[in-house]
């Protein structure tokens, strides 16, 4: 993780994996960004917004033509009312609204519920606030949780409830049943949920929903989102904050001392792209599990063991019947191997717990499809 246990700063296996891409060529598969353009309407309305001057810095709850679109979109997907005016934050990515909101709310000595694996910066700013983190283990092949190890781990220390849904790095999917029991236990021990949304309009089977849509969550719920995913333009940064304004109070007032705002050109941008036809966001979803499909059959003559994805841009694979038990020395090697770089699910597990998941790797599949097949290809090498 980013941080060791004596609190020093590591570098990621993240940045040791996007180095080995470049510097062996090797196929990336381990980070989660896509090699082809968003929609020609997004890019050209930042195109417009350049050249009419937008450069400077917007206001600092975000460009309000991106927090009515923002509400609208929460309207027409979820039914949920929002108010552009007060309960709607732009962040520069969903990771600053994730930092702002766990330091905003969370103080030393706090618990933080989240599932693990995790995003890995989930752990680094809960240990920056002075909070401990308690995890609720997802484990294969399907990643779902236990329901009595969740009720066990929610308590009255628990401020936070933090919850990844479509998740990554396993490409699973919440049941209802599951959402239904983190509001019941926010309730009971008078936690606050923050759930990171990003792949929302990546789920492959039935539609997404919000755990704020649940009965008795609204109130109590942080929603967090962004554009990058949704609309290919992960460069661009632009997050936001969908919650109860007396929520989204104290995560402005830290969220100023990190960056203060930013992607002034790229909000107007992302609000044209929130109000593309329904046909857009149908069609990005089945393109994006025709991916999968063809990555996940890859990794299957290659001998891996695949485990299903229903969301994200990422599918898990068992490299152990391949022969490798150790899943980060076998991404080191991979791009000798087969010309490709994967990313273990360990860098998303907290050291005492990586023996669980030590030969297991994630590849991401948010790529072209002649990549993806030349990909496939070169994987099938590994087949003993």
């Amino acid at each position: 993780m980013l941080l060791g246990a004596d609190g020093e700063l590591r570098p990621t296996i993240f940045a040791e994996m996007s180095a080995l891409a470049v510097s062996t060529g090797a196929i990336n598969l381990g980070q989660g960004f896509p090699d082809e353009d968003g929609p020609v309407e997004v890019l050209e309305a930042a195109q417009a917004a350049i050249r009419d001057g937008l450069n400077q810095y917007p206001p600092g709850r975000g460009m309000p033509v991106l927090r009515e679109a923002i509400a609208a979109h929460q309207r027409r997907f979820y039914g949920l009312e929002v108010d552009p005016d007060r309960e709607v934050l732009v962040t520069v990515g969903a990771t600053e609204a994730i930092a702002a909101t766990l330091l905003a709310l969370i103080e030393p000595g706090d618990e933080v519920v989240t599932f693990e694996p995790f995003y890995d910066s989930y752990a680094a700013v809960i240990a920056l606030a002075g909070a401990e983190l308690r995890a609720v283990a997802l484990r294969a092949p399907d990643f779902q949780p236990d329901p009595d190890e969740l009720r066990r781990a929610v308590t009255d220390r628990t401020r936070i409830i933090l919850v990844n849904n479509p998740h990554n790095p396993t490409g699973a999917v919440l049941p209802r049943a599951i959402l239904e029991l983190i509001v019941e236990l926010a309730h009971r021990h008078d936690a606050i949920i923050v759930t990171d949304e990003v792949y929302e309009h990546l789920r492959f089977e039935g539609e997404h929903e919000p755990i704020a849509t649940l009965p008795g969550a609204r109130e109590r719920t942080v929603t967090i989102s962004s554009g990058g995913k949704t609309f290919s333009t992960t460069g661009w940064k632009i997050g936001w904050i969908t919650a109860p304004s007396e929520l989204v109070e104290p995560i402005l007032a830290v969220k100023q001392f990190l960056s203060f705002v930013g992607g002034g050109p790229f909000q107007p941008a992302i609000a044209v792209g929130l109000g593309l036809p329904d046909s857009y966001f149908t069609g990005i979803a089945r393109a994006l599990a025709s991916k999968r499909d063809l990555l996940s059959a890859g990794l299957g003559e290659a001998g891996f063991a695949v485990s299903p994805s229903h969301g994200s841009y990422f599918v898990v694979a068992d490299a152990a019947p391949l022969g490798f038990a150790d899943a980060a020395d076998f991404c080191r090697r991979l791009p000798e191997l087969a010309g490709v770089v994967a990313i273990p699910i360990s860098a998303f597990v907290r050291e005492e717990h990586k023996a669980g998941y030590a030969s297991l790797v994630r590849f991401a599949f948010c790529k072209r499809t002649d990549v993806l097949e030349r990909a496939a290809s070169q994987l099938a090498g590994l087949r003993p």
